[in-house]
C-alpha cells in the first residue's frame, strides 16, 4: 500500500507540515473519490501535524476516511478502538479490498489467527489495526504496542466514554490511561451525536483538553422523518413496509425483548424476512441473525431499542421505531442508521403515552444518580415535544443540536403534509383544571373518565362526579383527548411522574389556566398534501430504463462476486457507486476511476468485468 517514504516523511515533520495533497492522492488512488468533503481535510491536516482532534460528523459524512488515510500516511500503525467486535471482519475485509494493509485482533479469532496479526504488527506491515477497548487496556496489549511505532489512535462511537451517552459502556471511562502512556501521539474521538455535555465528558476522559474541535452539521438531507400516533401500530409499520419498502433493507426498533419477537414474527407472517435481535437471545442465533442481514438482501432486523451499535450497514432503506427511543440523541443515532451510502432512507415512529410511562419508569429504576435520572426525564419530554411539533421536525430537531436551518426542509411529514391547528385554549384549561380538582394524583386515563363523565368504580368511590369538572368535556372524544393531553406535557404545561404516570401542574400552566394566554393545538386532520415532493423516495428512480436495467444487472453481478468473497454486498461496492456507474456507463478503466468510490485496487479486480457486463 501507498506509503510516504521515510525520508519524505522526515522532512515534512521537522517542517511540522505534511502536504495534503500526499492524503488526498490516498484519497482518490486507493478509496476512489475525487476530492475531501464537508471537514476532512482540515481534520486530516490536524492529525498529520500531530495534533489530537475532536470531531462530529454525522453518520454517513465519511467520518472513518480522518483517521484511515493518515494512517496509511503516517509511520507506523492507526490503532481504531471501536465497540463494533461482531463488525470488524467487515470493516477490514473492506479495507482490504481497496488495497489497505488493515487486521483486526478480538475474541472471534484462535490462538494461531492472534498470532499472525501480531507477527505482522510487530513487522510494520499494518496501516490499521481495529481493537475493542477492553483489548487496548490489556497488559499483555500495551505491552506488543510498546513495540511498534504507532501513528495514531482513533476513538471511534466516542460517546461510549459519556455516562450521558446513549451507548454508556464503562470500559471506555479507562481510556484516559492512553493519552499518559502515548502523549505525543496524535489521537482522534469521532462520534456521530452528542450534546454538549457529553462532549465535554469525551474529552475529559479522553484527556483531550488541547484537541481541535470539528462540528460538521448534523443534517442528513437524504433521511425523510415521520412520526405518527401509536393506533395498531404493526398493522402501521406494515403498510409503510408494503407501499415504500419492498424487499428493501431495514431496521424495526421495539422497547421490549418480547415485543421484538412478537414483531418479528408477524412480520415474518405476513411475507417479510424479518430477524429478531436482542440480549436475550443466544450468541449463535444473534451472530446468525445479524450476518444474514448484512449479506442478504432485503432483511429486516427486529431489534430493541437499546441495540445501538450492532448495525452498520450502508443500504438500509428505512428504520421504523414502533416505541419511543429515550432520547433526541438515541433517536438521531438510530434513524441514522438509514442511508449511510448517502442515497435516500425513510425513517418512521409510531409513539403513545404508554411509552412516555414505560421510560420514566425505566429512568427512575435505574442505577443512576438524582442528576442522571433528572437529566434522563428532560430527555424524554423533549422527544415527546419533537413529536408533537407542527412545524418542520428537521428544523426542530437541528435546533436541538444547536444548528438553524433557515428554511423548512420538505422532505418531513409536517412539510410534505401540514397539519391542521386549532384554538385549544379551552380544552387546555379544561384538562388542567381536572388534573388540579382531581388531586394531581392520577393519569391520563383518569383524567379523560371525569372530563367525558364515565360512570366507572374508581370515579365512583372517589366521588369524583360531584367534581366541577365531571362530564365538561363531551364536545371531544377520548382518543382525541390524548391527543390534547400529549400535546400539554409536549409543551410543559403537565409534568408525567416516573413511577406511576401521575400527571402534576407545572409552573407553565399557571397564566394558560388564568386566561392570560392562548394556546394552539395539532389537530389529527391534515392539509393537502405537497404532492410534487412527496414522491416515493425510491433508489434509482432518477435512473433512465437503460440506466436502471444496468443497475439492476451490477447489483446482481455484485451480489455473486460478495458470495464468492464471503462478504456484505456492500463491501464489493455501495448502491451509490453502482448507480454512478450506471449513469456513466463507463467503457474504458479510465472512464471507471472516474466513479466515486472505486479506486485502482477495485479497478484491477472488477474493471473489465464490469466493463464487460455493460457492453
Amino acid at each position: 500500500m501507498f506509503k510516504c517514504p521515510d525520508l519524505i516523511l522526515s522532512r515534512f515533520k521537522k517542517e511540522l507540515s505534511l502536504d495534503i495533497n500526499i492524503a488526498k492522492s490516498v484519497l482518490q488512488n486507493t478509496f476512489g473519490y475525487a476530492d475531501f468533503r464537508h471537514q476532512q481535510a482540515q481534520i486530516i491536516t490536524e492529525l498529520l501535524n500531530g495534533a489530537d482532534v475532536f470531531t462530529l460528523m454525522p453518520t454517513g459524512g465519511g467520518k472513518s476516511l480522518c483517521y484511515q488515510i493518515p494512517a496509511m500516511v503516517l509511520a507506523g500503525v492507526g490503532i481504531v478502538v471501536s465497540p463494533l467486535i461482531a463488525l470488524m471482519k467487515d470493516q477490514v475485509d473492506a479495507l482490504k479490498l481497496q488495497g489497505v494493509k488493515a487486521e483486526f485482533l478480538n475474541s472471534s479469532q484462535d490462538y494461531a489467527e492472534q498470532r499472525r496479526v501480531e507477527q505482522l504488527l510487530r513487522s510494520g506491515n499494518v496501516d490499521l489495526l481495529y481493537v475493542a477497548p477492553e483489548r487496548l487496556l490489556s497488559d499483555n496489549f500495551l505491552y506488543l504496542i510498546d513495540q511498534v511505532t504507532i501513528a495514531l489512535f482513533a476513538f471511534d462511537e466516542a460517546h461510549c466514554v459519556s455516562q450521558w451517552g446513549h451507548d454508556f459502556r464503562p470500559e471506555y471511562q479507562k481510556l484516559a490511561i492512553i493519552s499518559h502512556r502515548y502523549p505525543n501521539t496524535p489521537k482522534i474521538a469521532l462520534t456521530a451525536t452528542a450534546d454538549m455535555k457529553t462532549r465535554d465528558e469525551i474529552v475529559q476522559v479522553l484527556n483531550l483538553t488541547a484537541a481541535k474541535t470539528f462540528i460538521h452539521s448534523f443534517d442528513r438531507p437524504n433521511i425523510q422523518y415521520r412520526i405518527s400516533e401509536q393506533k395498531n401500530s404493526k398493522e402501521q409499520l406494515l403498510q409503510f413496509i408494503n407501499t415504500e419498502h419492498e424487499n428493501d433493507a431495514g431496521i424495526v426498533y421495539c422497547l421490549s425483548r418480547k415485543s421484538v419477537e412478537t414483531t418479528a414474527n408477524w412480520l415474518s407472517e405476513h411475507g417479510k424476512t424479518a430477524l429478531p435481535y436482542h440480549a436475550g437471545l443466544p450468541s449463535e442465533v444473534k451472530d446468525n441473525n445479524q450476518q444474514r442481514f448484512l449479506r442478504e438482501d432485503g432483511i429486516i432486523i427486529v431489534a430493541t431499542i437499546a441495540f445501538g451499535m450492532g448495525i452498520d450497514k450502508p443500504d438500509v432503506r428505512f428504520v421504523a421505531h414502533l416505541n419511543l427511543p429515550k432520547s433526541i440523541e438515541a433517536y438521531y443515532q438510530e434513524t441514522g442508521r438509514a442511508g449511510r451510502d448517502g442515497m435516500p432512507a425513510n425513517t418512521w415512529l409510531a409513539y403513545g403515552m404508554q411509552d412516555v410511562i414505560k421510560l420514566k419508569q425505566m429512568a427512575s429504576q435505574s442505577d443512576g444518580n438524582e442528576q442522571f435520572k433528572f437529566i434522563t426525564q428532560r430527555k424524554i419530554d423533549a422527544l415527546l415535544g419533537y413529536c408533537e411539533v407542527s412545524s418542520c421536525r428537521r428544523q426542530v430537531l437541528l435546533n436541538y443540536f444547536g444548528e438553524a436551518l433557515a428554511q423548512p426542509c420538505g422532505n418531513c411529514d409536517n412539510c410534505l403534509n401540514p397539519p391542521v391547528t386549532w384554538d385549544g385554549t379551552s380544552a387546555a384549561r379544561k384538562a388542567l383544571s381536572t388534573v388540579y380538582r382531581t388531586g394531581q394524583r392520577f393519569g391520563v386515563g383518569h383524567q379523560i373518565d371525569v372530563l367525558t363523565g364515565k360512570k366507572t368504580a374508581k370515579i365512583t368511590s372517589l366521588n369524583h362526579q360531584q367534581l366541577s369538572t365531571y362530564n365538561i368535556g363531551t364536545e371531544l372524544t377520548a382518543i382525541e383527548w390524548q391527543t390534547v393531553f400529549r400535546q400539554l406535557i409536549s409543551m410543559g404545561h403537565l409534568a408525567v411522574e416516573m413511577d406511576y404516570g401521575v400527571l402534576k401542574l407545572t409552573e407553565k400552566a399557571r397564566p394558560l389556566l388564568k386566561g392570560e394566554c392562548t394556546i394552539q393545538l395539532k389537530a389529527q386532520k391534515y392539509k393537502k398534501a405537497k404532492q410534487a415532493q412527496n414522491k416515493k423516495q425510491t433508489i434509482g428512480n432518477d435512473l433512465s430504463a437503460v440506466e436502471g436495467a444496468n443497475f439492476e444487472k451490477l447489483k446482481q453481478q455484485r451480489a455473486l462476486w460478495a458470495k464468492e468473497r464471503n462478504v456484505p454486498a456492500f463491501v464489493i461496492f455501495h448502491d451509490a457507486t453502482l448507480m454512478d456507474i450506471a449513469r456513466k456507463n463507463p467503457k474504458t478503466s479510465k472512464q471507471l476511476l472516474e466513479v466515486n468510490g472505486l479506486g485502482k485496487t477495485k479497478l484491477e479486480l472488477y474493471g473489465e468485468k464490469i466493463i464487460a457486463l455493460l457492453f
